[in-house]
C-alpha cells in the first residue's frame, strides 16, 4: 500500500507542475508578435548587420546615452591596440584625411558619430580611443558648440539595442 500512495504523490505533484505550464498561452507574451511585425523586425536586423562599422575613433564628447566619436584612426585596428575597447589618449596613431569610408560589413567607420550602448568597464575618458564593431542605429543630433546643432550617424555597441532603436522601441 505504501508505494502505491507514494507513486500517487508523486504523479500529483508532477501533474500540478506541468498544468500551470500547460495552461499559459503565448497571446499575452510581448513576444508574441504579428508575422508582419516579425518579418520587418528581421529586415532591420539584417540591414544592422550588412552596416555594421568598425568605430576606431577619438572621444570628443561624452554625454549621458553615450558617446561623441571622430571615428577613422584605422592605426587602432593594429594588434598593439587590440587589447581593450578603450586606447589611451597617448597612443601615437593618425588618422588618415583621405581615406574613404566603404559601404562593406565591418569597414572602418569614417566621421563624426554618436556610439550608445557602449560596455560598462573600462570606463572612457575624454579623448582617450575606442575601437570596436557597432550598429547602426538612426541619427543624433550633436552639439559641437553652443548654438551649433549638427546630425552624426548614430551607431550601438549590442545589436539588439540597434534593432530595439530602429524599431522605436528602446527598452532599458
Amino acid at each position: 500500500m505504501q508505494p502505491l500512495s507514494f507513486m500517487k504523490l508523486f504523479w500529483l505533484l508532477l501533474l500540478a507542475t506541468l498544468l500551470p505550464v500547460a495552461a499559459q498561452t503565448n497571446a499575452s507574451s510581448p513576444a508574441a508578435e504579428s508575422p508582419a511585425v516579425e518579418k520587418h523586425t528581421a529586415e532591420i536586423r539584417t540591414e544592422c548587420i550588412n552596416g555594421r562599422r568598425c568605430i576606431c575613433g577619438k572621444v570628443i564628447q561624452i554625454v549621458p546615452g553615450g558617446l561623441v566619436v571622430e571615428s577613422g584612426y584605422t592605426d587602432l585596428l593594429k594588434p598593439e591596440f587590440n587589447e581593450s575597447w578603450v586606447v589611451s589618449e597617448r597612443a601615437a596613431v593618425k588618422r588618415d584625411p583621405k581615406l574613404l569610408e566603404r559601404a562593406e560589413p565591418a569597414s572602418p567607420c569614417i566621421g563624426t558619430i554618436f556610439l550608445t550602448d557602449i560596455p560598462k568597464r573600462p570606463k572612457v575618458k575624454l579623448y582617450e580611443y575606442v575601437v570596436l564593431q557597432a550598429y547602426p542605429a538612426g541619427t543624433y543630433t550633436y552639439i559641437p558648440v553652443p548654438g551649433v546643432d549638427k546630425t552624426i550617424r548614430k551607431f550601438a555597441a549590442g545589436l539588439d539595442t540597434a534593432v530595439n532603436i530602429r524599431l522605436g522601441t528602446d527598452v532599458k
